[in-house]
This record gives C-alpha cells, structure tokens and sequence, in this order.
C-alpha cells in the first residue's frame, strides 16, 4: 500500500533526527544550537508577554533573533521568565547537570515533537503517492515547488542535512519526493504535458537532473556570471549554430555539433579493464583493425578505420558490435538473462518480467560507463521504471560522428538485446547535448521512420570530409 511505503520511507529518515522540529512551534537559539519552543507553558521558551526574545539570552524589551547580546544586561527577576543558556530564572541548571525531572520533560517534550513532525511528513507523502495519475496537472508540480521553496526560505539552519534539530531536511525531501511522484503520474497520462511542464519548471525551479526523463526537454542552462562557465560557453555555441545553419556538398542541411564543451572523464579501474577486453574483442571481429593509441580515442580509431574501410556496409557494422557485445558478456550470461529476466525457457517466451527493465537499469551503469560515461537511472517516456539516461556520451563526445553513433552503437545494442537477450531496448541519442536516453523494455522506432532522430552528418564530422565526394549508408542517414 501506498500509505505504508510512505510511513516506512519517512520513519527511516525521521529515525535520525536528534531533537523536536521547529515546524509546529517558535525556534531558540541556546549555545548555537536550535531548540524548539512549545507555546507559552513549556520550560523551553524563550520569550515572554513583555519581551520578544529569540535566542535564549535575557534582556528587558530585546528583539534579539540573531543569536547575539544585546548591550542590555540580564535581566532575572520575578516578571521575566527569560532565561540563560546555564539557569531557568528558578536556577535550575539548563545544560544536563541538574535540574530535577526538568531533563525528562525536556526530552518527552521532544520526542512528541519529533512524531508529530514524523506523523506530519507521512501525512505529505500519502498525500502525494496517493493522488491518481487521473488527477495530476501541471499546477499541482508547480505548488509542490512553491511548498519546497517555503520551508527552504522559512528555515534556514542546517536544512541540507537531515541530522539538524528543526526537521527541515525531512519535510523536504517528502516534498521532493512527492514532487517527482507527480511528475511521474503526469508523464503516465499526458506525455506531452510532461515535457511542457518539465521544460517550464527546469532548470529555474527543477534541476534538470531531478527530472524523471529528459528525451524531449529542451536543454536550457542555468544563468550564471562567469563568462567562461560551462552554461555561458553553451548559450554562445547554441546561438550560432543556430544563427549559421550549414549544409553538405549535396544541399543536406547538416546537424549542429554539441553546443557543450567536452567533459573530463576519470576512468574507474574497471573502465580501464573492460575497455582493455572491448577493445581487444573488437579487434578480433573487424580482422585485425587496432592501434596503439591508448584509452578511448584508441577506441574510437578502431572504429573508424573500420567504418571507412571500402565497400562497408552498415549491416557488417551492426554484426561486428554484436559479435563485441556477446563476446564481453561471454557464453554464461546470455543464457542467464534469458530465462530470469526475458522469461525464454525453451522455444517460449513468457517475459520479459515485470522486474526486469528497471533490474537491467540499475545494474548497467558500472559496466557501461568505459564506454559512455557516467549515467543513472530515470524513467522511461511512458513513466515506467526501466530507463537509463547517459549524462554526456564519452564515445560520441570523443568521435563527433553520428553515423558511428547510429551503426555501432544505437542499432546494433537495440538488435542484440532483442535477438540475444530477447528484450527491446530504444536508444535515443541528443547530438545537442550529448545525452542519450536508453529505455529497457520499450519497442524502438525504425530510425527512418523516427521523427526525433535529424538527418544528415554532424557538421564537424572528421569521418564525413573523409569521404567527401561519396554516398554510402555505412555512415549517417
């Protein structure tokens, strides 16, 4: 049930948490520490009908909220119920060495403070998860944002961290969560309005990486004052590649590079053994075709003497990553996926299963990035579990060239989890960005036929002045 997910999410986070929250009632500031305030009776408070004091420290007709002294002395009298960060104005010590049962009130109070705060955020989160995807708008993620932006600017102590005493990172994140939940159930029911939405709200009020799925959101960078910043060197790039359209030697109209400027890559040492064994398997199935160039540009010119080589074809590129692919997973897993993940015994197929697209997901990243690069987990367009979007494509950041990108990446991965592990895969590749969506349980659309993927070589595409003067479909359509 919804309810108890929700309950068992927040108490896990709430299990941490040290003291009251602030949300249900005024915060003190003692020895530099928040605490919270119950109204009027409770031994913590830190005000009075005659004065406004915020930060625990006396002081007749003080408004101190800054949590420092004012030139007036203490003032501890009978009319004052102020007190210090060491006496109650009764003289009962405040900092756990004396005091009488006044420690156990304390720490009662608290902790009714905490399951309330508990109670409350589990209240938020059914609020959220329950809500059917029927009933989702675009209005209801604008109002989780300006929920989110509330407690931001309401409570500023320490709401990064969930260890602080006033609760604020707890009820934030059941916020952020909600807010993704619906944009999940909005995607569910109008994709469209999904990307409309996302596309509104990011990056000014979501972060594009807080989004469930970024196919079709348009990228826009967040507005910075370093001339040299990586969103300054986008907004430049983007402007005049669409202020210079270019085209080839035939009239085509050519696709703009990447707007973005390329990103560092720090290869694991698993990276670095996996690469060493594709590369070694790619050279075995291309007949020879290596190079002495090292990491992934040597890669790269593997692929493109091959690419180049005469009278290639783009079906010969598609078998010879296949034959890479099998090779790498060698004989044992293959077989294995198909029965626990596609549900094949026999001559049947009876999956893929339920678990197996976002299964395939979470288990790619560690051993795909030698190849693309950092990526993570999202959803699928249709809202599912089960995608995997690439933040910045190493080996089409390091090639430039779309026809590698479509004959040995894109087309042959979709066919050999269809033809050897019997499950459909899209790939969808963003030449402006260099992100790649790869969506694992999902039937691809026939490139030529896909309204998404443009036409024609990247303008600065190497392997196109290469072969300038030629028209083969070994490279981009």
């Amino acid at each position: 049930m919804p309810s108890s997910a929700a309950i068992a999410v927040a108490a896990l986070l709430a299990s941490s948490l040290p003291s009251a929250s602030a949300f249900t009632a005024p915060l003190s500031n003692t020895r530099g520490r928040w605490v919270s305030s119950a109204s009027g009776n409770s031994r913590l408070s830190s005000y009075n009908d005659n004065n406004n004091n915020y930060n625990g420290y006396g002081g007749t007709n003080n408004d101190m909220r800054n949590g420092d002294m004012n030139s007036n002395p203490i003032n501890n009298n009978s009319n004052n119920n102020n007190f210090n960060t060491n006496f109650y104005s009764n003289n009962e010590e405040y900092n756990g060495n004396g005091g009488g049962n006044g420690d156990e009130n304390d720490l009662l109070s608290q902790a009714t403070l905490n399951l309330r705060e508990l109670a409350t955020c589990a209240s938020l989160l059914y609020g959220y998860l329950s809500k059917p995807s029927s009933a989702v708008t675009a209005q209801d993620v604008v109002l989780a944002c300006d929920a989110i932006d509330e407690v931001s600017s309401t409570y500023f102590d320490g709401w990064n961290s969930l260890f602080n005493n006033d609760g604020v990172a707890l009820r934030r994140r059941c916020h952020e969560l909600g807010r993704y939940q619906l944009l999940v159930k909005l995607m569910e029911q109008d994709y469209d309005a999904y990307v409309a939405t996302a596309a509104f709200l990011s990056p000014s009020r979501i972060d594009r990486k807080d989004l469930p799925n970024v196919q079709d959101v348009p990228f826009v960078p967040s507005s910075s004052d370093d001339p040299l910043s990586y969103d300054n060197n986008y907004n430049y790039n983007n402007n005049y590649n669409k202020n210079n359209p270019q085209y080839d030697q035939y009239g085509q109209p050519l696709v703009a590079d990447c707007a973005l400027p390329p990103l560092p890559f720090d290869d694991s040492p698993l990276d670095k053994l996996l690469l060493f064994l594709f590369r070694r398997l790619v050279a075995q199935n291309t007949g020879g075709v290596q190079n002495d160039i090292p990491g992934i540009q040597g890669l790269v010119a593997q692929a493109k003497t091959f690419m180049l080589q005469p009278y290639q074809t783009a079906e010969a590129q598609h078998l010879m990553v296949k034959q890479t692919l099998g090779g790498l997973m060698t004989p044992v897993l293959p077989p294995v996926y198909r029965l626990f993940m596609s549900g094949i015994v026999g001559d049947a197929q009876y999956g893929p299963l339920p678990y197996a697209p976002f299964l395939t997901s979470v288990v790619t990243p560690p051993f795909f990035g030698f190849l693309v690069g950092p990526s993570r987990p999202n959803r699928r367009r249709d809202g599912k579990r089960g995608g995997l979007v690439v933040e910045k494509c190493k080996f089409l950041q390091e090639s430039g060239c779309k026809g590698l990108c479509l004959h040995q990446c894109k087309t042959p991965a979709e066919e050999f989890f269809r033809e050897t592990l019997g499950m459909s895969l899209t790939v969808r590749p963003n030449f402006e960005t260099q992100e790649c969506q790869w969506s694992f349980g999902e039937e691809p659309i026939p490139v030529e036929q896909d309204p998404s993927f443009p036409r024609g070589c990247l303008v600065g595409c190497e392997s196109r002045q290469m072969l300038a003067g030629q028209r083969t479909d070994a490279l981009c359509m």
